[in-house]
């Protein structure tokens, strides 16, 4: 997981909330590892992986799979449903995708 601090300290509103959900879902053990992209420090190890995978939202998800190949995750309950086989509804899904994205909209 990559969580991001912004310029001024905080952690991101975002990413808090990921991170209750991951422990409401029962999956934060899952988590192996979790890097922080800080703002304040654009060497971080966080904002390294953040360009190397060219995001730029927070918190995302890297999984790497038995042959070494890594996947990318920006949708909390898209990792859920397929890595953590967690359930989420399409609806939780659009609202996480929706939230990430003020600039789309629904028709």
């Amino acid at each position: 997981m990559v969580k991001k601090i912004l310029a001024d300290g905080s952690p991101c509103r975002k990413c808090v909330e990921v991170e209750a959900r991951l422990r409401k879902d029962g999956v934060e053990n899952r988590i192996n590892r979790v890097v922080i992209a800080d703002e304040r420090k654009p060497d971080s190890e966080g904002m390294a992986l953040a360009g190397r995978h060219d995001v730029d939202i927070a918190p995302f998800f890297i999984v790497t799979d038995d042959n070494g190949r890594e996947t990318v995750y920006t949708v909390y309950f898209r990792l859920l449903r397929e890595v953590l086989q967690g359930r989420a509804t399409e609806q939780e899904e659009i609202a996480d995708i929706m939230d990430n994205n003020p600039d789309l909209d629904f028709l």
